[in-house]
């Protein structure tokens, strides 16, 4: 980690609460989506949301049964506790993750060199 990094840390922090957050019941994750990749992988954070390339095309609802068996598989949590809460047919996307607090999504979802909160 660079010193910028460094300066940049508690903006990365507070960027991470705002993107996943405690709601009754599990938690709310907010993510920006980019389809047709060669792999499935969250790659860091895009604006206000978590930043996940899907291996799928946005046809037939493809894309997000993608993302919510990715979500799934990572949290180790079966698909019907993961559901699309609002932005069904957009890239920006509000995931609702039932049983799962804030701290472990992030946790399970963050590319390793960005666990910095």
């Amino acid at each position: 980690m660079c010193q910028s990094d460094l300066l940049n840390l508690p903006t990365l922090v507070d960027s991470l609460h705002a993107i996943v957050r405690n709601e009754k019941g599990g938690s709310i994750l907010t993510v920006h989506v980019q389809t047709n990749a060669t792999r499935t992988e969250c790659v860091g954070i895009h604006g206000d949301a978590l930043k996940i390339r899907l291996a799928a095309r946005p046809i037939r609802g493809a894309a997000n049964e993608e993302l919510i068996r990715f979500i799934a598989d990572r949290c180790m949590i079966p698909r019907t506790n993961v559901r699309i809460h609002a932005g069904a047919e957009v890239r920006r996307k509000r995931v609702h993750v039932k049983g799962v607090t804030a701290e472990l999504l992030r946790n399970r979802l963050m590319p390793e060199d960005r666990k910095e909160g």
